[in-house]
C-alpha cells in the first residue's frame, strides 16, 4: 500500500471511530421511533468497530477520487440501515434516500473530473433495473419483500453497478444466498418458522460488502 492510501485509510478509521457512537444512538432512536431512546456502551463499541472497518474498506476501494466520498457515506448508512432493519424490520427513508443522493452526486463529480461517464451510466441503469425487478417482486409477494427492501436494492444496484456488472451480479447473488442461509439456520435452531418474516436488508448489505471486497474495484 502506498503512503497516500495508508493516509486515506487512517483518516477513514478516525472518522469511523468518531461516528460510531453517534450512529449507534441514531439507529436506536430510528428503530424505536423515539428521540429519547438510548444505546448501550457495548452496542456503541460494536458500532464503532464496524463503522471504522467499513469506512476504511470503502476508502481503500475508492482511493483518492470524488466517488470515494459517496462510497464512504453509503458504508456509514449501511451500518444504521442494517441495525434498524434487524431491530424493527424497517429501512428508514431518512437514511436510504440521502445515501442514494450523495453517491449519485459523487459519481457525477467523478465522471466530470475523471471521465468515468460509462460507469455513471451503468450505475444508473443498474439502479433502475434492480428497482423495477424488485418492485415487481414486492407487488407479487409483499410479505416477502417490503418497499424499503426495494429502495435498498436500487441503492445497492447503483453502487455495485457503478463498479461493474460482475460486482452487481455477485452482490445480489451473495445477498440472496446469505439471506437463505440465515433463514434456514433460524428455522433449524427453532428461532423462527418458515412463515416468519426475516429482515432482508442485512443479508443484502452483507452481500454487497463481500462483492466489493472480492472484486468490486471502481473503474477509471
Amino acid at each position: 500500500m502506498d503512503v497516500s492510501r495508508a493516509v486515506l485509510a487512517g483518516a477513514a478509521v478516525v472518522v469511523g471511530l468518531v461516528l460510531g457512537p453517534w450512529l449507534a444512538r441514531t439507529s436506536a432512536r430510528l428503530a424505536a421511533r423515539d428521540v429519547t431512546a438510548r444505546s448501550t456502551p457495548t452496542r456503541e463499541a460494536g458500532f464503532t468497530a464496524l463503522t471504522a472497518g467499513l469506512l476504511c474498506a470503502a476508502a481503500l476501494c475508492g482511493g483518492f477520487r470524488p466517488v470515494t466520498a459517496g462510497l464512504v457515506w453509503v458504508a456509514a448508512a449501511a451500518v444504521v440501515l442494517g441495525a434498524v432493519d434487524l431491530a424493527a424490520h424497517r429501512l428508514p427513508d431518512r437514511v436510504l434516500l440521502p445515501a442514494g443522493v450523495v453517491f449519485a452526486g459523487a459519481a457525477l463529480v467523478d465522471a466530470a473530473v475523471l471521465g468515468t461517464w460509462g460507469a455513471l451510466l451503468r450505475g444508473a441503469v443498474a439502479a433502475g433495473a434492480t428497482f423495477l425487478v424488485a418492485a415487481g417482486a414486492a407487488a407479487i409477494s409483499p410479505a416477502a419483500l417490503g418497499f424499503g427492501d426495494v429502495k435498498l436494492l436500487a441503492l445497492l444496484g447503483m453502487v455495485l453497478g457503478w463498479c461493474s456488472w460482475g460486482a452487481l451480479l455477485a452482490g445480489l447473488f451473495l445477498g440472496l444466498l446469505i439471506g437463505a442461509l440465515v433463514s434456514v439456520a433460524l428455522v433449524a435452531a427453532s428461532r423462527a418458522s418458515w412463515r416468519s418474516t426475516v429482515p432482508f436488508g442485512p443479508p443484502l448489505l452483507a452481500g454487497a460488502v463481500l462483492a466489493l471486497a472480492i472484486g468490486g474495484v471502481p473503474p477509471g
